[in-house]
């Protein structure tokens, strides 16, 4: 909105030009979901609060957990407002890309903000019936899926591997089952993520740094001809929505760190889970995204092997499931455990970025 008012001044006034530079609006996208947080996180807060919105702790888990019910949940409303309000600000909305990727973000989020309501309204930690649940989201990842495979490139069935500079093969029509699962997994797997104070937030900020940095590069064509990826004009303009989401989550983390005073809740996780996917299937880094999330397939990896084992074998591999508790009930403090995830992820992504180079 912003974009294209700024485009019609730059014969009046040269220095506006600055405002249509990527970086520039990209860095401000982030200042302005950082700010929006900060100035109305409180006041959302209390709101949920005086609504009496409070999370419902699983009477299974860590014993340590049992205070936390009743915080206000569904803090991911503020994260998904103020990036929508930073993309429409800052956002070029002429881009097609933007739109596929909004639209997976507000889809995802309903589908948690359901599942946040029931399980406000039955007061306990079910909510939305798991293969409800799983059919929206299959849903949704297949409106988004087929919308990204109509809309892309000759290249969009190609499928890159990490230290490969060229596609393997093309997947053809096979791409689209396998982009579906990829979405879908990753929205539960970052749902599954979101257990202790800050942790999920804390990740999430080092993979949307990541993803800007790839949308970034992925963008140009000197970069990316230089480092013999994939190029693709249009996903420039995402790196106005990682960083846009980026600080959103740098501003929740502030009310979300030990002891949260709101948490996220399956509107935020899910919503942020989706999105995630959605931008690397758009920049052709579908397995590249694997390796950044490498925490999320960690955590949803350990909930798969707890489930079968125990249905095989009768036997649990983990103390609990997901992996974050596992090490909660070994001995370790809730704090340890968060930093501990935010280096491990940290560690993924540099992992990541360095397949770049190592190809």
């Amino acid at each position: 909105m912003f974009y294209e008012l700024i485009e019609h001044l730059y014969s009046v006034f040269t220095p506006f030009r600055v405002f249509g530079y990527l970086t520039f609006r990209s860095a401000f996208a982030a200042l302005t979901t950082l700010l929006i947080c900060f100035l109305f996180g409180g006041k959302i807060i209390e709101y949920l609060r005086r609504l009496k919105i409070g999370q419902s702790v699983r009477i299974d888990g860590p014993a340590t957990h049992l205070q936390k019910s009743g915080t206000p949940t569904m803090g991911g409303i503020f994260i998904i407002l103020s990036v929508i309000i930073a993309m429409l600000f800052w956002g070029n909305l002429q881009n097609k890309t933007v739109w596929i990727t909004m639209g997976a973000f507000l889809a995802f989020g309903i589908i948690g903000f359901v599942d946040d309501y029931l399980k406000i309204k039955k007061k306990n930690s079910d909510g939305l019936k798991a293969w409800v649940k799983l059919a929206w989201q299959f849903a949704a990842a297949i409106a988004a899926v087929l919308v990204i495979y109509f809309t892309g490139g000759e290249n969009i069935t190609a499928l890159y591997i990490p230290f490969f500079k060229d596609p393997v093969f093309d997947m053809g029509i096979w791409w689209i089952p396998f982009a579906v699962l990829l979405v879908v997994g990753e929205s539960n797997a970052v749902n599954f993520s979101d257990g202790l104070d800050g942790l999920l937030a804390g990740l999430l900020i080092v993979v949307f740094l990541t993803l800007a940095v790839l949308t970034y590069i992925t963008g140009r064509f000197d970069f990316a001809s230089y480092l013999g990826i994939p190029y693709i004009p249009e996903a420039a303009e995402l790196t106005v929505f990682c960083l846009a989401a980026a600080g959103a989550c740098v501003g929740f983390l502030w009310f979300n760190a030990h002891p949260a005073e709101v948490f996220m809740g399956d509107v935020g996780s899910l919503s942020l889970g989706g999105v995630i996917a959605v931008v690397s299937l758009i920049t052709k880094k579908e397995l590249l995204i694997l390796i950044i999330g490498g925490v999320f397939v960690l955590e949803i990896a350990s909930v798969i092997i707890q489930v079968v084992s125990f249905k095989i074998r009768k036997k649990r591999v983990f103390k609990m499931a997901p992996l974050h508790h596992h090490y909660e009930l070994m001995g370790w403090s809730e704090t340890k455990t968060v930093v501990r995830f935010w280096i491990l992820g940290g560690l993924f992504a540099i992992i990541a970025l360095s397949t770049l180079k190592i190809q």
